[in-house]
């Protein structure tokens, strides 16, 4: 019997239509690949080169060619009227899902600001930019528009508060009277009254003489004179324009011409800050050098200079102008201390110095400052949620370095990395929380009509923000990141030393009138009243009495309890650093003769 030969060979299996696609697609995409490779610049020149290239080509080849045949799947699948509408009713429930998950967090997150800013606004607070922005002045009696203050912004703003780009770069900034000269080798800080330093007028001498063989930045007689009289003749390269600054000083009022109302509200430029502390410094130490020549009407003259220069910006609603301010004091103050120390105020000048310094009220300021920061910072937020890319710039310059997180290291960053999908709602619950937090700790912190700061509202306001940030949620991830500024700032601390600063110098300036009428110094600050001081200022740190004694050579110490509210018998707690200085949190607030 005869077998055919079909009924002998088994047939073959062929390959699977799915599969012959497949292998179709990647003979297509490999060669283009490979052509591609071939055109562009910097192709492979050797063969480790063209190991590593096809191995891209073929794993780029395969998911590919996976990638085109799921989605040709995928289409014939939907071209089923069935499976597209099982498809479409998904799609339309998700969406329906994520509208009302929107909808009910934005209205939820408005509806807590609405809610929030009624009930401050029916208490007279009020978030609108135009309340703390300082009203206008006329121009002609305006002190910051006179030619020199404003050499000192106009690089960067023009008269009118606008932007100017690029930098008018002609501009010379003679309101920033250097103290110092071309190089950076100039003593390591003027002086620290609140550690009884004085200051050292023949390191400045030695500075000055140094420095003046080589250039021509200062001019001397060659003959040595008496290190303040080097200072002073150092100096005297700033008497034109202190006269002229002079001249300006007496005008009424003072209004820079910044820009309030930008966009990004954190973006307003302050230029003329760092020129006011540069002449401020250089006033301190001219003051201080014309007191140990004798001339003690000129450094009452540069005192009172120094004292309008602080005053020229305390109108503005910003925590850095305020802190400028207070550093600025410190400085006005160190020729008053030096003065006292030494006898060489007359009685007429310490009445004038009493006047003067009788009109500052830092904690009024303080209110200011947070005022300005609660409308700012609302200000800021709703900018933020139109641009959501600035959050990542402000977390990135937090003072200290510090930082919340990442986003790759936290999934609320995350969330807010996503940009305009974050809902606005999560930004309302965000502003309400840090402008709740601010009224409920740290406003009133500052209690003006009984002059006093109270530590114990910052200390429970910083527990409770910490507290809080140890779980970031959108809902208060911006109140986190915003608080990391006043908190590393220590600004409560800062206008509390400031005020007590300044109440110190009154009380000392009221025994030195008392010295010179009685010869000594009383037994207690009872007898400053009401001659010399109507009422005699109360410490700012709990309100009792500033704590007062004589000393066995004749002199006294004078102090408040400070931050820490405990009674250290008038000890300094000295800070880190090369230049070391008091511990504001810690230890007493000293006023102390060498």
């Amino acid at each position: 019997m005869t077998l055919e030969p079909d009924k002998i060979v088994k047939p073959s299996k062929s390959l699977s239509p799915g599969l012959q696609l497949w292998l179709t697609l990647l003979t297509v995409i490999c060669p283009l690949l490979v052509l591609l490779v071939l055109v562009l610049p910097g192709r492979p020149q050797n063969g480790s080169d063209w190991l590593v290239a096809s191995a891209y080509i073929i794993g780029i080849s395969v998911v590919g060619a996976t990638l085109l045949l799921w989605l040709g799947r995928l289409f014939r699948w939907l071209r089923r009227w069935r499976n597209l509408r099982r498809v479409l009713f998904v799609l339309a429930s998700a969406a329906t899902a994520i509208a009302l998950f929107y909808a009910e967090e934005d209205w939820r997150g408005w509806h807590a600001w609405s809610r929030f800013k009624q009930l401050e606004e029916a208490r007279g607070v009020r978030f609108d930019f135009a309340s703390v922005v300082p009203p206008p002045v006329p121009a002609d009696q305006n002190f910051a528009l006179t030619p020199l203050v404003a050499s000192s912004y106009a690089q960067m703003i023009d008269p009118t508060g606008h932007e100017i780009r690029p930098r008018n770069t002609n501009v010379v900034n003679r309101l920033s009277m250097h103290y110092w000269g071309d190089d950076t080798k100039y003593p390591d800080q003027l002086s620290n009254w609140t550690l009884g330093q004085r200051t050292d007028l023949a390191a400045f001498q030695h500075y000055y003489r140094t420095l003046a063989a080589p250039t021509n930045h200062f001019k001397f007689p060659p003959q040595w004179q008496s290190p303040a009289a080097d200072v002073l003749q150092a100096l005297s390269r700033f008497d034109a324009d202190l006269a002229e600054l002079r001249q300006d000083a007496r005008l009424p009022f003072s209004r820079f011409p910044l820009e309030y109302a930008k966009d990004d509200p954190w973006e307003i430029l302050l230029p003329h800050l760092a020129a006011l502390k540069c002449a401020d410094q250089m006033l301190s130490l001219r003051a201080t050098a014309e007191l140990q020549t004798g001339r003690s009407e000129l450094a009452l003259a540069d005192v009172q200079l120094q004292l309008r220069l602080a005053e020229s910006v305390r109108t503005e609603p910003f925590l850095i102008t305020h802190l400028v301010r207070l550093a600025m004091m410190q400085w006005t103050l160190q020729p008053v201390w030096e003065g006292l120390a030494d006898h060489h105020w007359s009685e007429a000048q310490l009445a004038e110095l009493e006047v003067e310094l009788a009109r500052l009220d830092f904690l009024a300021d303080y209110q200011t400052s947070m005022r300005g920061d609660r409308v700012y910072s609302a200000r800021e937020i709703n900018y933020l949620r139109h641009h959501p890319g600035r959050y990542f710039e402000l977390s990135d310059n937090v003072p200290g370095g510090a930082r919340l997180a990442t986003p790759e290291s936290d999934p609320v960053m995350a969330l807010f990395s996503a940009g305009h999908l974050v809902p606005a709602g999560w930004y309302y619950q965000n502003q309400v929380r840090y402008l709740r937090d601010i009224e409920k700790f740290y406003w009133p912190a500052a209690d003006v009509p009984a002059h006093r700061f109270l530590p114990a509202l910052f200390a429970q306001g910083d527990a409770w923000v910490t507290n809080q940030c140890q779980h970031v949620s959108p809902y208060n991830i911006l109140e986190c990141l915003f608080f990391q500024w006043p908190i590393e700032l220590a600004t409560g601390v800062k206008f509390a030393h400031g005020q007590s600063s300044v109440d110190l110098a009154r009380v000392a300036i009221a025994l030195e009138r008392y010295r010179l009428a009685q010869g000594k110094f009383p037994d207690s600050l009872e007898p400053l009243a009401p001659q010399y001081l109507n009422p005699v200022p109360r410490d700012v740190i709990g309100g009792q009495s500033l704590h007062y004694r004589l000393t066995p050579d004749g002199q006294f110490v004078l102090y408040s309890l400070g931050w820490n509210e405990q009674d250290d018998d008038g000890v300094v707690v000295l800070g880190q650093g090369k230049n070391p200085s008091p511990d504001l949190a810690q230890g007493d607030w000293v006023w102390q003769y060498p």
